[in-house]
């Protein structure tokens, strides 16, 4: 149902030339930034993006692609910012290349890539996935990856290894402090291994077509897209195999409210709000976004619901 054989079109094919070009312009003297040869920016983004070549992928959907200017301006990144419209004009002058990401713990051959090596660790596909927001909105995003399990191949995993944990950059000179964003930083998140090596984890370099904006986590972030939205960590620098259950930024923060797994469940509510519904952000009336029903592991049962056999998903929620 929800995926599928690859079309012969990605995202840059089925939208319309003049508008799809129209996203993007080139930055001028007057953003204050130094632009290489070729660099353009998606018009709701708040720095420079590069369009990435990426081939069709059997992951996608016949629903309705968001809008970019929602999935861009509407944004949780708390580095950056509480409110949802903050991060796409705090993060306009975060600065992602030069870029570390290490992969160590657990594993035979720990490796260090840079920005390029990140780029060029596994071929680009693109992507079509639903992404729910644990506070009940929902959008569907053209994302530009890889699967995690290509990166984690890479460094030959112990056989201790039981979980993957995550860590986001962090600078306090940029970035709010914990006690301005009210969570600890930096953001820390985890997933169990596999979880992580299931193919639907995407490692996201870009979406719509080009880099990711700062706003969305660049230049690399989670899309664990049956997961509500905060387990799809962002800007990510440090990745680490382990034994045992790592922390994660919300369960510290909040316990009782966001569990270690937070699958998308609609049986399963939030102890301040139902789940059983969403709000689909750009669709509707003046875009002002539709309520649907939300669906167990957000559609994807086929690809996970397995990884849960036996398990009792209201206590391990």
């Amino acid at each position: 149902m929800l995926i599928r054989k690859p079309s012969d079109l990605r995202y840059s094919d089925v939208t319309p030339k003049e508008i799809y070009l129209n996203r993007r312009r080139f930055l001028g003297a007057s953003a204050g930034l130094a632009v290489g040869a070729g660099a353009l920016s998606v018009e709701t983004a708040s720095a420079a993006t590069v369009k990435l070549n990426a081939a069709k992928s059997k992951y996608t959907t016949d629903e309705k692609i968001t809008p970019i200017k929602d999935s861009t301006t509407y944004n949780n990144f708390y580095e950056f910012g509480t409110g949802k419209d903050e991060p796409v004009e705090r993060a306009k002058n975060f600065k992602t290349n030069p870029w570390t990401l290490t992969i160590e713990g657990l594993v035979d051959k720990p490796k260090t890539l840079d920005y390029d090596a990140i780029m060029k660790a596994a071929p680009l596909e693109e992507r079509i996935l639903r992404h729910r927001c644990v506070e009940r909105w929902s959008i569907v995003v053209p994302w530009i990856g890889y699967s995690l399990s290509e990166l984690l191949k890479q460094v030959k995993i112990d056989s201790k290894a039981k979980y993957v944990a995550f860590e986001s950059f962090y600078d306090s000179k940029q970035m709010l402090s914990s006690r301005e964003a009210h969570i600890q930083f930096p953001y820390v998140e985890g997933l169990r291994l596999d979880e992580a090596m299931n193919a639907l984890t995407t490692v996201s370099v870009g979406m719509y077509g080009e880099t990711l904006p700062p706003q969305n986590g660049s230049p690399i972030r989670l899309t664990v897209p049956w997961k509500y939205g905060f387990k799809s960590i962002k800007s990510i620098t440090k990745i680490k195999l382990v034994e045992k259950q790592p922390p994660t930024t919300w369960n510290l923060s909040a316990p009782e409210e966001y569990g270690f797994f937070s699958n998308v469940n609609p049986k399963v509510d939030h102890p301040r709000w139902s789940q059983a519904k969403e709000r689909r952000l750009g669709e509707g009336f003046l875009g002002q976004g539709i309520v649907k029903d939300t669906v167990l592991f957000n559609g994807y049962g086929e690809q996970v619901a397995s990884l849960y056999n036996g398990m009792d998903l209201r206590r391990n929620y």
